[in-house]
């Protein structure tokens, strides 16, 4: 018991210090997504967007009726470009919760409402086509009950441009038990700020996702560069399976 306490101990202060170097003392992490538990009973995911450009930054989240979490431009007429600015982030299916950086969201979504999975999904895209950033296609989903053997489980997925032929796609997914309650998997499109951006490299980090969701939102948002951050979300997903989402942009 001691040592199962000790270490969770020790793993709550990996996250804490994760979320200190990858979040709050990053200046551009890009886009972030992590996935796990508020309480033994609660789930939550949590999805941001950053920007440096004009047209990146002409956009805010709008919560839809079923759980669903999309982007819309701010000012539809200073749209340069929508074709990866505007998309869908977090979808649910029974059982089933998706988010995403971009509209891989339908993607999996539709494959796994046909009986496939994120990983058959994901065959069919390839990086963004943004060059010279290429920014990866980063993916999470939680599956509460997935047949009768299966249960609760994470996959966390990215889709990044190989790093000595940028026309090729690496693609990584990692599929994860649950973790403790406070703690998430998480991932970024970015290591840090630069030109070309730096894509994300190595596991998923775990972070801290400790409290309600209000907290929880509050911690992110607060920890993002005030000069890069454009808006963030908290899904709550509690143990009837019924889902919430807690907004915070300017």
């Amino acid at each position: 018991m001691t040592s199962d306490t000790s270490r969770l101990d020790e793993l709550r202060v990996f996250a804490e210090q994760n979320f200190g170097r990858h979040i709050a003392a990053n200046r551009y992490p890009g886009r972030g997504l992590a996935v796990g538990r508020l309480t033994d009973g609660e789930w939550a995911q949590v999805y941001w967007i950053m920007g440096r450009s004009a047209n990146s930054r002409n956009r805010r989240f709008v919560v839809d009726d079923g759980g669903t979490l999309r982007t819309e431009a701010r000012d539809p007429s200073m749209v340069e470009d929508p074709s990866l600015i505007i998309y869908e982030a977090m979808l649910e299916l029974p059982d089933r919760y998706i988010v995403s950086n971009g509209d891989q969201t339908r993607t999996i979504y539709d494959a796994i409402a046909a009986g496939g999975s994120m990983e058959d999904a994901l065959s069919t895209r390839e990086r963004e086509p943004d060059a010279p950033n290429y920014t990866p296609r980063i993916a999470g989903l939680l599956e509460r009950r997935v047949g009768e053997r299966v249960g609760e489980r994470v996959a966390i997925s990215i889709l990044r441009a190989n790093a000595s032929d940028p026309e090729q796609t690496d693609r990584a997914t990692w599929r994860l038990p649950p973790p403790p309650a406070g703690l998430g998997y998480a991932i970024t499109t970015y290591r840090s700020d630069g030109n070309p951006l730096p894509s994300y490299a190595g596991d998923p980090l775990w972070l801290p996702l400790a409290g309600a969701a209000e907290d929880v939102a509050d911690l992110y948002w607060n920890g993002l560069d005030e000069e890069n951050r454009i808006a963030m979300a908290v899904k709550v997903i509690g143990a009837d399976g019924r889902s919430r989402i807690v907004l915070r942009q300017d």
